[in-house]
């Protein structure tokens, strides 16, 4: 049996009620054994069976689950650091990418790069996201953009999750972008995700979720609708990049396939909102994407007001967010989308493991639940939230066990 207690305040962040209700306890404790949680409310209240055992302090700081990233391309080779000149010189996403560059640039280094160096480049990036607080990650393929290449990612996530601490949930991205050998057959690339690359990552038990990036440039709804049936017949649940640059229909899409999440949706339509509240769909915001790229960020305020659920993540990639600093996400959806700071940690905790389709197991603080949470350096979630630090988080503990402490 553990103990966790002189808790200033525990964020509990369970799923119940709006954006903003984190059911915060002041003065609290926190018992774990076995790596699930067995008890947690105010300190005053804790049953003498749970005082036995080994007992930690909190030193009076706040306590918030394990922080979830449930939008990331964490394994990837080289780096695009002149594109972000290009940008910031007046060029956008769309012109970058038909010279060449953008994702396609991403998939020739990914290629020329081994498995190897690609594990080692990805574990020093989740090492980076566990000294934040993050304990969960989802992990995209989509640079590979061939059956080598995508499966050579998805094992990449495979051996990450096998060495652990962390938990990476992959993705397949196949339908990231169409390869430049593909340009003037793009049904003969759809083909290929959908009857070799889907079939080998669920076959090998790759994946736990397929996304499609529908897009100019990208893929249209009806052959995202085409690969994402694919996956889902093949096991896998749906995901979508949704109207990140235009509102061309990803939101709806979204929400007839009954997808896990929508991500991006700086451009969704009003329709679109609509779709994602009936459907139950995650809206997942990206905002250091949109700082990235100078864009008009998520319309959040719109999403939640009308009752759809809202996480945040870090899009972390080389190109439009080379960053995986979660916390500076958070604090970015309250600048620029004018989300609270409860609403922006619960967007990266029970939200965000919903997404992921991990919210029974994840993303709060409850009894039976992973015993995943960091200690912040910080007296509530607003200070947090609103003095920007290089990192504020003191300790992180996944399944009961100190992962990373300052």
């Amino acid at each position: 049996m553990h103990l966790l207690r002189n808790i200033g305040l525990l964020a509990t962040c369970r799923a119940e009620g709006l954006q903003g209700d984190i059911h915060a306890i002041p003065h609290a404790a926190l018992a774990w054994d076995d790596g699930r949680i067995v008890w947690v409310g105010p300190e005053s209240d804790l049953p003498a069976r749970f005082q036995a055992g080994e007992t930690l302090s909190a030193g009076g700081r706040l306590v918030i689950p394990g922080l979830v990233d449930c939008h990331t391309h964490l394994a990837f080779g080289g780096w695009r650091a002149e594109e972000f000149e290009r940008r910031v010189r007046g060029e956008s996403y769309l012109q970058i990418a038909a010279s060449g560059g953008g994702i396609a640039a991403t998939v020739r280094a990914t290629r020329a790069t081994s498995e190897d160096v690609l594990l080692a480049r990805a574990a020093a990036v989740l090492e980076g996201m566990l000294a934040l607080g993050v304990t969960t990650v989802e992990c995209k393929s989509g640079y590979g953009l061939d059956e080598a290449s995508e499966l050579k990612l998805l094992r990449v996530y495979r051996r990450l999750a096998e060495q652990g601490p962390l938990r990476p949930v992959p993705t397949l991205l196949a339908a990231h972008a169409v390869p430049s050998e593909y340009r003037d057959r793009r049904d003969a690339y759809v083909a290929l995700v959908v009857d070799r690359i889907i079939p080998a990552a669920a076959r090998e038990r790759l994946a736990r979720c397929c996304d499609a990036f529908v897009e100019d440039g990208a893929f249209t709804v009806d052959e995202a609708r085409q690969i994402l049936r694919a996956g889902r017949a093949a096991g896998l649940a749906p995901k979508l990049h949704a109207d990140q640059l235009t509102s061309g229909g990803g939101a709806e899409l979204a929400a007839e396939l009954g997808a896990l999440s929508a991500d991006h949706l700086e451009c969704v339509s009003t329709g679109g909102i609509a779709a994602l509240r009936q459907a139950g769909v995650v809206a997942v915001s990206l905002p250091i994407a949109t700082l990235y790229l100078g864009q008009a960020p998520m319309p959040a305020r719109r999403l939640i007001d009308a009752g759809v659920r809202v996480a945040v993540a870090t899009d972390f990639n080389p190109g439009s967010a080379p960053s995986w600093h979660l916390p500076l996400a958070l604090t970015l959806a309250c600048t620029l989308q004018r989300m609270t700071p409860a609403e922006a940690l619960k967007g990266a905790t029970i939200h965000a493991a919903r997404a992921i389709g991990l919210e029974s197991e994840i993303g709060s603080l409850e009894v039976d639940k992973a015993a995943d949470f960091a200690i912040i350096d910080a007296p509530e979630v607003n200070h947090w939230l609103y003095q920007f630090r290089p990192n504020a988080c003191v300790e992180t503990v996944i399944g009961g066990v100190t992962r990373w402490r300052a």
